[in-house]
Parts: C-alpha cells; sequence; structure tokens
C-alpha cells in the first residue's frame, strides 16, 4: 500500500515532501548551531584556537616524534599564533559563523538520512538493499574526514601560513576572520573529501565512472595529493605522507568500490540476456 502511495504521488506531492525535508534538515541545523553558541568558551578555547598552541594534542605528540626521529622541522606552533579583531563586530560575526558550522557538522548524518529518504524510493528494490549503509558510511567517513582535517591539516596549515613571510620586514598579525575562515574550510573541505569513496559508488552506479577511468588517472591523482600534502605541510617529506596516505587510500577503496558495482551490473546483464 505504501509503495502503491509513492508511485501515484504527483510532481507538487514530491515538493511538498522535499521542502518539509529541507525544513526539518535546516531545524537540526540551527539546534546544534545553538548549541555551540551557548557553550562560546569549550567551542573557541578547546576547538577553534586550540591548533595554535603548543598544547594542542597534534603539536605536542609531532613535536615528541621530531625529537625522537631528530627532526626539528616537526615541531610545529611552538608559538602560540597571535590573532586580533579589527571590527566592531568582528568576534560576534564569528561567533555565529562557527556556530553554524559546528551545527552542520554535528546534523551531517541526520541531514544526509533525509535527503537519502527522499531518493531512495526511486531506487530499485535490490539497489536499495545494496545501498543500506549508505547513511551510517557517508556519515562515518564525514565525520572521519572532519577529525583528520581538524588534528592533522589544520595545524599544519596554521604552522605554515602562520610562520610564512616574503621578508623579514613583514610581521604576520592573523585577524580572526581570517583564521576562522581556513579552519573551517579546511575542516569542511576534509570531511567532503573522505565523501569520495561514496562519491564514486553513485557515479559509478549511474554511469559516468568506470574502474577503467580511475586506474587511467590513479598516477595523475597521485601527483595532485602529493602536490596539496606538500603545500599544507612542512617541508619535510615524513609531514607529507603522513597527510597523502589517508587520501590515497580513499583513491584505492574507490576503486575497488567501483570495480565490484560494474561486476554486478555486467552479472545482472548476463543473467537478462540468458532469460
Amino acid at each position: 500500500m505504501a509503495k502503491k502511495k509513492e508511485e501515484e504521488m504527483s510532481f507538487l506531492d514530491h515538493l511538498e515532501e522535499l521542502r518539509w525535508r529541507l525544513i526539518r534538515s535546516v531545524v537540526a541545523i540551527f539546534v546544534g548551531a545553538i548549541v555551540a553558541f551557548v557553550f562560546k568558551d569549550v567551542v573557541f578555547s578547546s576547538i577553534i584556537l586550540a591548533p595554535r598552541t603548543p598544547t594542542f594534542w597534534t603539536n605536542r605528540v609531532l613535536c615528541e616524534l621530531g625529537g625522537y626521529l631528530n627532526t626539528p622541522s616537526l615541531c610545529i606552533n611552538t608559538v602560540p599564533l597571535q590573532i586580533i579583531s579589527v571590527k566592531m563586530a568582528g568576534q560576534f560575526n564569528m561567533h555565529i559563523l562557527v556556530s553554524l558550522v559546528l551545527g552542520l557538522i554535528v546534523a551531517f548524518p541526520y541531514v544526509f538520512y533525509e535527503f537519502w529518504s527522499f531518493i531512495s524510493p526511486a531506487l530499485h528494490t535490490k539497489e536499495r538493499k545494496h545501498a543500506n549503509g549508505a547513511i551510517f558510511f557517508s556519515s562515518a567517513l564525514f565525520i572521519l574526514g572532519v577529525l583528520f582535517g581538524f588534528f592533522m591539516i589544520v595545524p599544519l596549515t596554521i604552522h605554515f601560513l602562520g610562520t610564512y613571510n616574503v621578508s623579514p620586514d613583514v610581521t604576520n598579525t592573523i585577524n580572526l576572520i581570517s583564521y576562522v575562515s581556513t579552519i573551517t574550510s579546511v575542516v569542511f573541505a576534509s570531511g567532503v573529501v573522505f565523501e569520495l569513496p561514496v562519491i564514486m559508488f553513485f557515479l559509478t552506479k549511474i554511469g559516468l565512472v568506470t574502474p577503467e577511468f580511475l586506474k587511467k588517472y590513479r598516477k595523475h591523482s597521485i601527483v595532485i595529493i602529493m602536490i596539496v600534502a606538500a603545500i599544507i605541510t612542512p617541508p619535510d617529506i615524513f609531514s607529507q605522507i603522513l597527510v597523502a596516505i589517508p587520501l590515497l587510500i580513499l583513491y584505492e577503496v574507490s576503486i575497488l568500490i567501483s570495480m565490484r558495482i560494474t561486476r554486478q551490473r555486467k552479472k545482472k546483464a548476463a543473467e537478462e540476456s540468458k532469460s
């Protein structure tokens, strides 16, 4: 009966359903944002401003590792980066922006659930069965990407950009807006990049990507990943590899997923041709 009702839904009914799912998603984001807004001290002192200090977990571990490997360049952010606010409403605006970003990150599993619930009725029963874990894996990969971005890429980025200078006569005095924008963009981008296997799953499903294509451009992807890692890390090969390895693993996982989907498609086509 429910299936029949789904099939009989008009275009306007679908729009109405989409509207309510978007509303619920926005409400979830705002709830998360309000919680983040209330706990301002924890959000800024323990999260946003923490990676710039020597006591941050990643900075301490890398510094200890640098001493063990006799590689001083691994000791990053030894001097806390000085942050200033040059606009009257600068700190208040950043408080709101950070709260919204954290609200989006916290609400991401629910937002994806609403999105998936909207598109899943359009899939065949067998396709829905194969994609049952989409919500869990997408959410897990996104959170994993956010954590990787925050604990690995952000400290390295702060160290590189905060200490880089074109001349000794120029002093780096970082604006709060610039600092927060850099951190939020890096963290959110890292979360999206970790969705690569899920993205490749859907692109392979609709025929836009093949395993052969991914294998053909594997070398190009390795070069691009290493260049990105070299830009955001200190000038040593260890840090570059540390950042590049998870991205390379994700690319290889994407190839395996694409191969599996392609095999399933060929098997299905063979079974249909026999019948």
